[in-house]
């Protein structure tokens, strides 16, 4: 069971260790770490070097991707970690807390015959946002999975099984599944969701893909911090809200 575990990351100084230290203390050790450095400016890629130094039995290389953007990065760690030999690929974010067992339950998705998990995205609990914006949000992204299954985007013959709302930074793949369908399209978050657009390319393949809500990630709030509810609601929702600064640290 070759797993490996990509990290895109741009100047997630603040954030990035907290996410290692996750990743380092998983019940499941036996994976390989990838972080992908989208052109940080700040010391995101010292950090993390030193990080790796001060734990050398965590398996972790950096890779670097210039063209700006989620989808790119990300798609450039996959690839990576498929052209070294691949079995099985996971993706969270460097502002991004994996439980415990993260890699223990994707392991077994996996291996019980999924060939995409979509895994269960919670608010982190310590960035000082209010319970009741979490339970919004929480809400809010139940209410999104299940309009998804009605867009008439996510809809149409061609399509072998139902849309699964799918968070890029709680998700899992076989490789040969990713390259079937073509990776992450190389995008910018400001021009698309590349996790929706990766899913809805799994469903012209296979219907061997679901929904776990025993893999669990712990995301940011700081989104909703900085620009409010309603107007981060809106922004997940297709973009109707377009902020001047996307890139949110």
């Amino acid at each position: 069971m070759s797993l490996w575990v990509v990290v895109p990351a741009y100047n997630e100084e603040r954030s990035i260790v907290a996410t290692l230290r996750s990743l380092a203390a998983q019940e499941d050790q036996d994976f390989t770490l990838v972080v992908v450095d989208n052109g940080s400016t700040d010391s995101t890629v010292d950090l993390v070097r030193r990080f790796h130094r001060e734990n050398p039995g965590l398996r972790l290389e950096v890779v670097h991707e210039p063209q700006k953007g989620t989808g790119a990065a990300a798609d450039t760690g996959m690839r990576h970690a498929v052209a070294r030999g691949a079995r099985w690929l996971a993706r969270t974010d460097a502002d991004c807390l994996p439980a415990p067992d993260w890699t223990v339950r994707i392991k077994a998705a996996l291996g019980s015959g999924l060939r995409l998990v979509s895994g269960q995205l919670l608010p982190r609990k310590d960035e000082g946002v209010r319970a009741v914006t979490r339970w919004v949000l929480i809400v809010a992204v139940e209410v999104a999975s299940v309009f998804g299954k009605m867009r008439s985007g996510n809809r149409g013959p061609r399509y072998l099984g139902p849309y699964v709302m799918t968070p890029g930074c709680n998700m899992a793949i076989t490789a040969e599944l990713y390259v079937l369908a073509g990776g992450f399209p190389r995008s910018k978050i400001e021009d698309l969701h590349e996790d929706r657009a990766l899913v809805n390319a799994v469903r012209l393949h296979t219907t061997a893909y679901g929904r776990r809500r025993d893999v669990v990630v712990h995301g940011s709030s700081r989104r909703a911090r900085a620009w409010g509810l309603r107007k981060t609601l809106a922004w997940y929702a297709d973009h109707r809200y377009r902020p001047d600064v996307v890139d949110i640290r």
